[in-house]
């Protein structure tokens, strides 16, 4: 049985104008899991479930083998949290900030904590008041690492990051998986960022998880399909298959799951394929999306 760090089962919180429902996640030791969605979508809420924030109305939570809320203070030694919401004391230093969280945690790494501010070009002595934008979250990043949790559960950590900043970031995340053991959750709105890194991808909309699996069978499972169709002719309605664009003379169709059968019965009306592409996770995100709300609002 797959060891899992995290477990989300039948997961659901009510709020005045929105409801997170539903919701069942795992994700196994070892991987960096990606979460997407558009804002509201729930990403945060589940998110602060996982790390104690905010508890769940019905379902459970499980990370690192402990039930929530009851066990989260056992929990959350093992778990590093970073989030473009986390404030840092202006008014002391990045060094008073370390001895504070090196007082508290058991696990702190001196010298990864060394390597890492000349990674990410931080001074020891300069007051957090005094750092720019991607400065104080590559501060807060440090600070969550040099713990070496055996989760680290990121919230929109490259948001209004300069595009170095973020290859930093990033690099700096992925090496974290060179122990096996450990493990990343990863929420954001860049989708390049999520397909750069993660081992599997979870979409999320409107408070449901829509697919979760792996990244190489979520890209290998879509295909954008461009036809030319003769005058007078109509398409079928082929199951796994929508309409996204193009004209009535060349349309641009969306498969998924994508069979060369499809190709097939395509070709059987009359029309000429001209392409048959792979997507883009962003390009599945968002058809994944669209698809779902069209049934819903049916």
């Amino acid at each position: 049985m797959t060891d899992l760090a995290v477990q989300l089962q039948g997961v659901g919180k009510t709020y005045p104008f929105f409801t997170l429902d539903g919701i069942d996640l795992d994700v196994p030791t070892g991987t960096i899991a990606g979460l997407i969605g558009a804002n509201g979508a729930g990403k945060s809420t589940t998110i602060r479930m996982l790390v104690g924030l905010v508890q769940q109305d019905r379902g459970s939570v499980r990370v690192l083998g402990h039930d929530l809320p009851e066990h989260q203070v056992a929990a959350k030694q093992d778990v590093g949290f970073v989030s473009e919401d986390i404030k840092l004391y202006k008014s002391a230093t990045l060094a008073w900030h370390i001895h504070f969280i090196r007082s508290i945690f058991g696990h702190w790494d001196d010298a990864y904590a060394q390597s890492l501010l000349g990674r990410f070009d931080l001074n020891l002595n300069q007051k957090i008041r005094g750092l720019s934008h991607g400065q104080r979250v590559k501060a807060a990043l440090l600070l969550a690492l040099a713990r070496r949790p055996r989760l680290l559960v990121l919230d929109e950590p490259t948001a209004g990051l300069d595009p170095i900043a973020r290859l930093e970031v990033l690099g700096a995340l992925t090496e974290v998986l060179t122990d096996e053991n450990r493990t990343v959750l990863l929420s954001s709105q860049n989708t390049l960022d999520i397909e750069q890194i993660s081992d599997q991808i979870t979409f999320i909309d409107r408070g449901r998880v829509l697919h979760s699996a792996d990244k190489e069978t979520l890209l290998d499972g879509w295909r954008s399909i461009r036809l030319r169709v003769p005058p007078a002719t109509l398409l079928p309605d082929l199951p796994g298959i929508t309409r996204d664009g193009g004209t009535d003379r060349v349309p641009i169709l969306k498969a998924h799951p994508f069979e060369p059968a499809m190709i097939e019965a395509l070709q059987a009306t009359g029309a000429t394929i001209e392409t048959v592409e792979r997507m883009t996770l962003e390009e599945i995100f968002v058809a994944s999306v669209m698809r779902q709300r069209a049934r819903a609002d049916r």
